[in-house]
């Protein structure tokens, strides 16, 4: 407690003490000292009492002279009279006694009261904490962004890997925050806001952490949705309260995760009007941007995942200055945030991490983070002593696949149709260059409606691929409907999610590749930039082209996908025994290794030989 508050409560229990004083005094003159009624009326026999006052309850006399205690006057309750005189007789010392129904008159008044009051506070608690956990309405308006100290934060750039091009453009917000004289020295400044932009689980929340971990300065950490609420100017006092805190602790760094729920573009809504309430606390936000002054050393670190749909006024210079992509990360960054994940746990002898990096194309740091968690929990399933690469391999197709079925019984007849279709994707993939490495095939149902599957891993990550390429992989998609039609000259729904795939390539080859000769050298579909997958269910497109040439669009793709799946085909077609041959080995292993699947083709090839990843010499 500081000297102010000591001080004030002393003076506060001072001021308490004298106003008992004062009423002892006052009240101490004019006090009656409690008698019998039987000494009362001695004391009136005696001509000692001078006068009376009387009224229902008890009678009071003032005496010629004060008593031993110094007291002038002396009270009694009032008794029957016939009574009295009764007693006076025997010589009896009698006496009334006033029944006090004080007590119980507070209690009627107060406690019904009390217990509203209780019912009330409870009601606007639970009320108010779940519209933000504020506590009470008084502390509406207040921000309740995390603190964390610089004690607090404990995370730094060696906790964060993968992302070393964002780590560099942090470091010079880390350097400003330590020295700002030094950083200043030619005339620079820091910028305003810094907006970290990615997919889902890069680590961007992570990295916000890790410039205040690096630069020792208290962390403000906030989520957008945290700011609107059902009260309309609640948003926007909580923002000039956060900038308030947040200026009292300079340096410091403030972190807003999810930007977009509250930067949204305004007027996306027409029925909404210029005064939402989501709109107002943008403008504040806005205005406290515009606020900040060179030397306040307050920087404004942000997170979203959809930059497409923040307010343009947002991104202009000199509010968020600088934005930075945190991707997903390649294969060397890979390796490196399994190295961080890998220290917590205990693995094989021999370990390879480049093996699992290689496994697993297009992770984000958090999806790698639950594969090595994942890998452990099937070692210690298995009552193993540490983590081998089989471990991660399950890992991988749980993650990837989906979990294990099989208690999903499937018929003679359904079993050797998907053990035909998924040889059908595994031969078509060994025998066209250019496509990813078979690693394993299966005919274990796994996930919601996964019967089979055939895990391709590649062998580097790719940027850029080429029509052959792409023609290539809808060829792998259409190799298990071949299969089937080859086979059992039929057809199945065993092919829906891979004919879905290969459309979709095909749209894309011919609307934003400009790989069609007839539609020429035009971008017919515009690329959303969503980080997220897919598009918003109220997204929908203008299209720009005419009926005639939604026509050519559509025969464009169904020649390309007649293409793919008559060389799928032709594939097939010629390694007719092959195919037969493994499909039976499937169907007695259910699993098929890559090592055991290049033993079957290798020893009986009837064409040219197959290399796996690079297709026939």
């Amino acid at each position: 407690m500081d000297r102010k508050k000591l001080v004030t409560l002393w003076y506060f229990f001072m001021t308490i003490l004298a106003m008992f004083y004062l009423q002892n005094y006052v009240l101490g003159s004019n006090r009656a000292e409690p008698i019998s009624y039987s000494e009362m009326i001695h004391l009136l026999e005696s001509e000692q009492i001078v006068a009376v006052e009387v009224n229902e309850q008890y009678i009071r006399g003032h005496l010629k002279s004060a008593r031993p205690g110094g007291s002038q006057y002396v009270v009694t309750a009032r008794m029957d009279t016939e009574l009295a005189s009764l007693l006076g007789q025997y010589n009896v010392e009698y006496k009334g006694i006033i029944e006090s129904h004080l007590l119980a008159n507070l209690l009627s008044w107060f406690m019904p009261m009390a217990v509203f009051l209780g019912i009330w506070f409870i009601i606007m608690r639970r009320m108010s904490g779940a519209q933000g956990g504020l506590g009470g309405l008084t502390a509406i308006g207040k921000s309740n962004a995390k603190v964390y100290v610089e004690t607090d934060t404990q995370v730094s750039f060696d906790d964060v890997a993968g992302v070393d091009e964002a780590k560099v453009e942090l470091q010079e917000i880390v350097n400003f925050l330590k020295q700002p004289d030094q950083y200043g020295r030619l005339g620079a400044h820091v910028p305003r806001g810094i907006l970290l932009l990615g997919p889902p689980g890069t680590g961007k929340t992570l990295l916000a952490r890790a410039v205040a971990g690096e630069a020792k300065v208290p962390f403000f950490s906030i989520n957008g949705s945290e700011f609107v609420e059902m009260f309309v100017g609640v948003g926007a006092a909580r923002v000039r309260d956060l900038f308030e805190q947040a200026r009292k602790q300079a340096p410091c760094i403030i972190f807003i995760d999810e930007l977009d729920a509250v930067g949204r573009a305004r007027g996306i809504n027409p029925y909404g009007g210029g005064h939402d309430e989501k709109e107002q606390t943008l403008n504040q936000l806005l205005s406290e941007l515009d606020g900040f002054q060179p030397g306040q050393q307050v920087v404004l670190l942000a997170a979203t995942n959809r930059p497409e749909i923040l307010d343009p006024a947002l991104l202009r210079p000199g509010r968020f200055d600088r934005q930075i992509l945190v991707d997903r990360p390649d294969k060397i960054g890979r390796v490196a945030i399994l190295k961080v994940h890998l220290k917590k746990v205990k693995t094989a002898a021999h370990f390879r991490i480049d093996e699992i990096a290689a496994l697993t194309p297009g992770f984000t740091g958090a999806d790698l983070a639950n594969l090595v968690n994942e890998a452990a929990v099937l070692a210690t399933r298995r009552g193993a002593d540490e983590i081998s690469l089989d471990d991660f391999t399950s890992a991988v197709e749980r993650i990837v696949a989906g979990l294990e079925k099989r208690n999903r019984l499937l018929n003679p007849r359904e079993r050797e149709v998907v053990a035909y279709h998924e040889m059908g994707h595994a031969l078509v993939a060994m025998s066209l260059p250019g496509t990813d490495v078979v690693h394993k095939v299966s005919i274990i149902p796994r996930g919601v409606g996964a019967l089979g599957y055939t895990i391709q891993r590649p062998t580097e990550d790719r940027f850029l691929m080429t029509r052959a390429e792409l023609e290539n992989k809808m060829a792998v998609l259409l190799g298990g409907r071949a299969s089937e039609i080859l086979v059992f000259n039929e057809l199945s729904t065993g092919a829906a999610d891979d004919l879905a795939r290969a459309t979709d390539i095909a749209r894309s080859m011919v609307m934003r590749y400009g790989m069609d000769e007839g539609l020429g050298l035009v971008a017919y579909e515009q690329p959303h930039g969503s980080f997220l997958a897919g598009l918003p269910e109220d997204h929908v497109e203008a299209r720009k082209y005419s009926e005639a040439t939604a026509r050519d669009i559509d025969q464009a793709v169904l020649a390309i996908m007649k293409l793919a799946f008559d060389k799928a085909t032709e594939i097939l077609g010629q390694r007719r025994d092959m195919l037969t041959k493994c499909a039976q080995q499937l169907l007695e292993n259910e699993t098929l290794s890559r090592e055991a699947l290049l033993e079957l083709v290798e020893s009986d090839s009837p064409g040219p030989k197959l290399v796996e990843g690079i297709g026939p010499d």
